[in-house]
């Protein structure tokens, strides 16, 4: 978690993003994740109190397994949760200056060349391009394609980390490909597991 000084070390190559379709209990996810992972909040429909809540279950996790948690929040709001980043959208890359002053790591959503425009403008450390593949999160929405996703993590200037139908065995194909030591992120991949251990 982020302390006094400005987070410094390089952003996970693993990552969990949370979503309100996430049947299981998020801290069985977190659980889940290698230690030294990271964790991306968002569950913006919770009311403030409930998502402050999840925040802190999910921070005793992080804590315990050394994972880095990013709040898809405003910068200062980051900051008072004690996370160790801000997952700005684009609607407020506009407040990177403010997450920079802050300490925060900065990781962006990147779809498309604006976004990864806007992302190196930023400044971030990380961008999630999305999606590679086709996803559950984007029913019907095209994917990238790996050409088009390592365009965008080229031109992103940031630590790329590959989102939409990733499994570890497609992380380890893109790297095989010369996906510029991307990390993957995931929803679906980490509650099969999940699955899987209470079977």
């Amino acid at each position: 978690m982020v302390g006094r000084h400005p987070f410094s070390r390089k952003l996970p190559d693993v990552w969990l993003f949370s979503d309100e379709r996430i049947v299981a209990d998020m801290r069985v996810l977190a659980a889940a994740l290698p230690p030294g992972s990271g964790i991306v909040v968002r569950h913006d429909s919770l009311s403030a109190r409930a998502r402050w809540r999840l925040f802190r279950r999910l921070a005793r996790t992080a804590r315990a397994r050394k994972l880095v948690l990013i709040l898809a929040a405003a910068p200062a709001l980051a900051r008072r949760w004690g996370a160790d980043g801000v997952h700005l959208r684009q609607a407020v890359s506009r407040r990177a200056g403010q997450a920079h002053r802050l300490g925060l790591a900065i990781t962006m959503p990147v779809h498309n060349v604006r976004e990864a425009r806007a992302a190196r403008r930023a400044q971030a450390q990380g961008v999630f391009i999305s999606p590679l593949h086709p996803t559950r999160s984007h029913p019907g929405a095209p994917a990238l394609g790996r050409a088009a996703w390592l365009r965008l993590a080229r031109l992103a200037g940031a630590q790329p980390v590959a989102l939409g139908g990733m499994t570890p065995a497609r992380a380890c194909a893109l790297k095989r490909s010369g996906g510029l030591n991307s990390g993957w992120a995931a929803i679906d991949a980490w509650e099969e597991k999940a699955a899987k251990r209470r079977r």
